[in-house]
C-alpha cells in the first residue's frame, strides 16, 4: 500500500475549479492493526496478501455518518473522511429544523450531544436546559433541530457524540467522549449540513446516498407538516437535484415509510432500506423465524427488497465458530438483500464487544474478531453492504476479496 504522509492524507480531498473531488483512496494503518490481531488462519493469509494493492471505493463500504469513529458524525469533516477511505455509500441521517428544513443529524433530539449548543446562546431554546448531576438524579439536557430554526442550525458545531452523566458542571458535561474514540479533528471542525448540502457535496464526491428518515421526537403534525409530508420532502431533494434513484438507498425504521415510498415513489422505493429494530419487541428471537412479525416473506410479497438489522441479528456462535443465523438464512430465502450496521462502533472487542456482538460475545475476544465476523457476513450470510463508523475496515476486505 502506498502511505501518504498526514499533510497529505488531510489533503486528499483537492478543490478543482470550486468543487470537491475525490483524489484518492487512502485507507490507513488501522486495518492492519485489525489483521495483526487475528489468529493465523487461511483469512489472515489472504488480507495480509493485498496489503501492497491500490484501493478503490466500493458500495460494500457504507460511511455510517461518515466515519464517525473520529470525526464529528454528519458533519462536512466526516463525510470527507469517509470518501478518502472508500466508501463507495455515505448516510445523511435526515431530521427537521423548526422551520421544517431538512438537516443531517442521527436524532431530532441529540443537538446537546453532538454540538456546541449548550455553549451558545441557543441553549435558552432547548427543549429542556442542562441540569447537573446530583441529589440522586443524572446531569441531563435536551436540545432538539426543531427547538431552532435552519438559520440557528448552521450557526452551531459538531463535536463528537458524548455526555457525561454524572457531570456537575456544563464543561464536564461536553466533554465525555470515550477514550477509545477522539476529539483531534472535533476542535476545530465539525461542520454542519443540510440535506440539500449533503446530496451536493456527495455528488462531487461521486458516491451513492443513503439518507435515513429519523422519527421525529416532535408529535406529528408539526405544525401542519405531516409524516408523509416529511417522507416525500426527503426524496424531493433528490429529485431536486437530478440524483437518480438508483443512486439513492432511501431508510427507515418505520415500515410504513418504506410502503410510502414504495407506493409513491416507486423508482426510489425499490431500493428503500427497511432498518430492522424489532428486536425493542417482546418475544423477537433472530434465531427462531417464528416469531418474526411481519415474516421475511411478508416483507417481500409488501414489495420489500432491502433489510438491514444490526450485525448480531445475522450470527450466531457454534462449536466456536460464527455461523449465520436463522434470521438471515429466512431473509436469504425470501429473496431480501441484506445490509447490516454497524462495524468499528464497539470500541476495543477483548471484553466481547458489547451489543453488536451480544450474539457472538462468548468467542469475540480480540479487535481482529471484527475481520472474521465480516468474512461471514459477506462470504456466508450474502450482505451487500456493511455500514461502518470507520469505513477503511470495510473498503480494505471488500477490496482484497475483489466485492464491488
Amino acid at each position: 500500500m502506498k502511505f501518504l504522509s498526514r499533510t497529505l492524507w488531510l489533503t486528499a480531498i483537492s478543490i478543482v475549479a470550486g468543487q470537491t473531488v475525490a483524489a484518492v483512496v487512502e485507507l490507513g494503518p488501522r486495518p492492519y492493526f485489525l489483521i495483526q490481531q487475528m489468529q493465523n488462519s487461511p483469512l489472515k493469509e489472504k488480507l495480509l496478501s493485498c496489503s501492497d494493492r491500490d484501493f478503490k471505493p466500493t458500495l460494500f463500504s457504507i460511511g455510517h455518518r461518515g466515519a464517525a469513529m473520529m470525526f464529528p458524525e454528519h458533519t462536512r469533516e466526516s463525510y470527507l473522511a469517509a470518501a478518502r477511505m472508500g466508501a463507495g455509500i455515505i448516510e445523511c441521517d435526515v431530521t427537521f429544523t423548526a422551520d421544517q428544513q431538512l438537516v443531517c443529524r442521527h436524532s431530532q433530539a441529540d443537538l446537546h450531544t453532538t454540538t456546541n449548543i449548550l455553549a451558545t446562546d441557543l441553549a435558552a431554546k432547548c427543549t429542556q436546559p442542562f441540569s447537573p448531576a446530583g441529589a440522586g438524579e443524572k446531569a441531563s439536557a435536551e436540545c432538539r433541530t426543531s427547538d431552532i430554526t435552519l438559520a440557528e442550525f448552521n450557526s452551531l458545531k459538531g463535536k463528537m457524540d458524548a455526555a457525561d452523566s454524572t457531570a456537575t458542571s456544563l464543561e464536564q458535561y461536553m466533554n465525555a467522549t470515550p477514550n477509545w474514540r477522539t476529539d483531534l479533528y472535533a476542535s476545530s471542525a465539525g461542520t454542519l449540513m443540510t440535506h440539500a448540502e449533503s446530496i451536493r457535496l456527495f455528488k462531487t464526491l461521486g458516491v451513492k446516498f443513503t439518507p435515513e428518515l429519523k422519527a421525529p421526537s416532535v408529535d406529528m403534525p408539526f405544525n401542519g407538516f405531516t409524516q408523509q409530508q416529511y417522507a416525500q420532502k426527503m426524496i424531493d431533494e433528490y429529485k431536486d437535484a437530478g440524483v437518480a434513484p438508483e443512486d439513492v438507498y432511501a431508510q427507515s425504521f418505520n415500515l410504513d415509510d418504506i410502503l410510502y415510498w414504495i407506493k409513491n415513489e416507486p423508482e426510489f422505493g425499490k431500493q428503500a432500506v427497511y432498518l430492522d429494530g424489532r428486536d425493542s419487541e417482546e418475544g423477537f428471537d433472530p434465531m427462531n423465524p417464528d416469531t418474526l412479525h411481519p415474516s421475511m416473506q411478508a416483507l417481500k410479497d409488501m414489495g420489500v427488497n432491502y433489510i438491514a438489522p444490526p450485525l448480531w441479528m445475522l450470527v450466531t456462535a457454534e462449536n466456536g465458530r460464527i455461523v449465520p443465523s436463522a434470521y438471515a438464512r429466512e431473509a436469504r430465502a425470501a429473496g431480501l438483500k441484506i445490509i447490516t450496521w454497524t462495524l468499528e462502533r464497539s470500541g476495543p472487542l477483548g471484553s466481547g464487544g458489547g451489543w453488536y456482538y451480544q450474539s457472538i460475545a462468548d468467542i469475540t475476544g480480540t479487535d481482529g474478531m471484527a475481520y472474521e465476523l465480516l468474512d461471514v457476513l459477506a462470504q456466508q450470510v450474502g450482505v451487500v453492504g456493511v455500514f461502518s463508523d470507520w469505513p477503511a475496515t470495510v473498503s480494505y476486505y471488500a477490496n482484497c476479496m475483489n466485492l464491488k
